[in-house]
Formats: C-alpha cells, structure tokens, sequence
C-alpha cells in the first residue's frame, strides 16, 4: 500500500483512506498524536516495536499499529494519525501494516502539542461528527474495552469532556465534544489543551477505568524496557 503524507497547512490531505467531506450522523472519530520529537526515548515512539525480537515489519505491531488496530477494534471508523518530526519514517513503517487510517502531516510540530490537536480537528471537524477522541502514541496500551467505555459515558451522559480515571489519574483516551473545539482553536499554544480540558471536565465525563494500559504514558527508554519486559511475561 502506498502511503502519501502533505503538509498540513496545504488545501488538500493525503490520506490512506479517501478524504471525506461529511459523515452520517452522531460520528465519533479519533486522533492520534504521534508528530512529537521524542527526545526523552531518542527515537520516534510510533515506530517502536512491542515486540523487538519479531524482525518483519509487516508482522510486527508496533505502538502505532497497536493504538490504530484498537480503535478500530473499538468500533471507531475514523482514525486520523498526525505525524510531524521524521514523518516519512513512521509512515513509512506504518504503511505495511494495512490498516485503513488519514495520516496528516503537522508542519509546525515544534510548537507544541495543541498544533498537532488543531492540525488532526482540521482534518475530522466535518458536519455529522458531535465529538472527537483524543490520544497520544505514547501510550499504546490502551484497551478497546476502555474506548468503547468513553463512548458509552458520552452517549449516555452528553458530557463535554470524557476521560478514564483511576484515582486521582486521568487516562486515555480523552472525548472532546464538540462544542469544544473552536475554544481549543483558541487556546494559548504554551498551556495547550488542558485548560480548556480542565474547565469543562465534570463527574458525569469521568469513568471510572480497570485498564492499567489507559494510564500508561511510554517516554523514556527504560519505560520502554519495562513494557517489554511486562509483554514477554504476560
């Protein structure tokens, strides 16, 4: 499968999957962010290999096949991927995999997180869609039962924000409604999202999760090693 990326900021958006005007009623997609620099692991956190030993890319599941193939597993139809720093690397890893995703290319990646989250709501804010899940390639884990858990707190409750919580921690991934959007649109690109996030974040949004994945942020190399570690023992 050939795989074209642009840049973000150009009219039209290369895609694994034809780009679409509209959706059906009460759509939700997703987006994943994975156009960060990774500096604290020293290579692109997408491409990293859950299980190293296995050579072949094409058989290999990497932390972005993996939070990609759990969406989809999880019902979500449309799955937006926003890449930055060493773009053609991670989609190029990701194409041999075969899973029907939009990539998007965020030029302006260095600029911080909300870039990425603006470049990905340019991409899935199209009429018919009432929300949009949120979350990072850093944490591949997640499960599809927990995803499918956010969904459900949101069409049961229509809260502005929903996020797995276990304690005093907040999990991914995170459903922005999108009566949200144009205020992310607005938000100061230093504190990024979570303001806005925090502001509109009640009871109602928060979902109680038994999902260990959900809360497992993936950053530096001895992280890593510690996932690995826990995979080979599982």
């Amino acid at each position: 499968m050939k795989v074209d990326v642009t840049h973000e900021r150009d009219s039209s958006i290369a895609a694994i999957l034809p780009f679409c005007n509209c959706y059906d009623s009460f759509v939700i997609p997703a987006i994943v962010l994975a156009a960060g620099k990774s500096t604290r692991m020293g290579r692109p956190k997408a491409n990293l290999p859950l299980d190293p030993n296995r050579a072949a890319a094409e058989s290999r599941e990497t932390f972005l096949t993996r939070v990609v193939r759990t969406f989809l597993d999880a019902g979500i139809d449309d799955v937006v991927v926003v890449v930055g720093h060493e773009a053609a690397a991670v989609v190029g890893d990701f194409a041999g995999s075969g899973l029907p995703a939009r990539l998007v290319e965020n030029a302006d990646y260095e600029t911080g997180q909300l870039s990425s989250l603006l470049a990905g709501l340019r991409v899935v804010d199209r009429p018919g869609v009432v929300a949009t899940l949120v979350t990072l390639v850093d944490v591949p884990l997640v499960s599809a039962a927990t995803v499918r858990a956010v969904v459900d707190r949101y069409r049961q409750t229509h809260a502005l924000v929903v996020r797995p919580t276990r304690g005093v921690q907040h999990g991914h991934p995170l459903l922005i409604d999108r009566a949200l959007f144009d205020l992310l649109r607005q938000a100061n690109p230093t504190t990024g999202a979570k303001p806005v996030v925090r502001a509109h974040s009640t009871r109602d949004g928060d979902i109680e999760i038994d999902d260990t994945g959900a809360f497992t942020d993936i950053d530096t190399p001895a992280d890593y090693e510690e996932l690995v570690q826990g995979l080979r023992r599982s």
